[in-house]
């Protein structure tokens, strides 16, 4: 291997990183999350183990267990090809053929780039193993009633739109970070997508219950007032600890602000870009609910 195949490798694996950790949030679900702190970030440690689990409280009809993604030859995908953990990660089959429910958001990563896909791939090729079991999932309906429609047949076909675009550049970082699945309201399980990021979904965490809000250009219920500057800021303010190193008690988050908020500065305005041109929705939210 030469030393230009080497630095493309790393960076190959960088750009992985990257998107796992603050784009994509592969290591928000399947890690643990320390919601004793704000915005629970993720424990140092359980990058990848799984075993987090939703319920009917997220709606979920059963309740699903996030997998082990370490390279564990065992209890994890160290046995997976980087073809099989892109069905995956792209369409939601795992390498038995089985159906993967959609609260993994494959029906957004289904419009990745194949470039980023396999950063990813060789990202978690890199954790360390981890062996931790994780139980199966217990559904009260068949899994094809809830597998999703894909909006692409092939990763040949994706394309990550040019920066230059930002608007564009800034809808595939938006779908990549599978905004629309906490910010859209649910009803009976599927999408009110008239409702598209106008808030209003309930997650009940046990010690807390919090209400996604109103992210539309809406200048009365959403962020339509907010500058580019400040939707920056908002992001900004929780790349120091100090921030969220503290238990909010019932005021907590459920949004992985401390996983976000090392996301590019490019790409969080690219994001803010891209939800002024929505259409917009006055929707007002009650965030912590009584």
């Amino acid at each position: 291997m030469t030393a230009g195949n080497e630095d493309s490798a790393k960076k190959t694996v960088e750009r992985g990183k990257y998107l796992a950790h603050h784009v994509t949030l592969c290591m928000d679900c399947h890690s643990h999350r320390d919601y004793t702190q704000f915005a629970g970030p993720p424990i140092e440690g359980t990058e990848g183990m799984g075993g987090e689990f939703f319920d009917m409280k997220n709606d979920i009809p059963g309740t699903v267990y996030v997998r082990n993604i370490t390279p564990d030859t065992v209890n994890g995908i160290g046995k997976w090809t980087d073809e099989e953990i892109a069905r995956a990660i792209t369409k939601g089959i795992s390498r038995n053929g089985d159906t993967l429910f959609p609260l993994m958001p494959y029906p957004h990563y289904n419009m990745l780039s194949k470039d980023d896909v396999y950063s990813i791939i060789a990202y978690m090729r890199t954790l360390k193993p981890n062996d931790n079991k994780v139980p199966e999932r217990k559904l009260f309906i068949p899994i094809s009633l809830a597998y999703p429609p894909l909006r692409s047949s092939s990763l040949e076909n994706n394309v990550k739109p040019d920066v230059n675009d930002m608007v564009k550049y800034g809808e595939y970082v938006t779908n990549s970070a599978a905004c629309m699945d906490c910010h859209t309201p649910m009803e009976k399980g599927q999408f009110v997508m008239p409702m598209y990021m106008a808030g209003g979904r309930n997650f009940d965490m046990g010690s807390f219950r919090v209400t996604t809000p109103n992210i539309t250009p809406d200048s009365a219920t959403g962020i339509g007032t907010w500058t580019e500057a400040m939707f920056l800021d908002k992001f900004k303010i929780y790349r120091e600890a100090a921030a969220y190193k503290t238990n909010p008690g019932k005021l907590n988050s459920i949004m992985p602000w401390v996983m976000y908020a090392n996301m590019e500065d490019f790409d969080i305005k690219a994001i803010y870009r891209y939800l002024r041109t929505l259409p917009a929705i006055n929707h007002k939210v009650e965030k912590y609910p009584k």
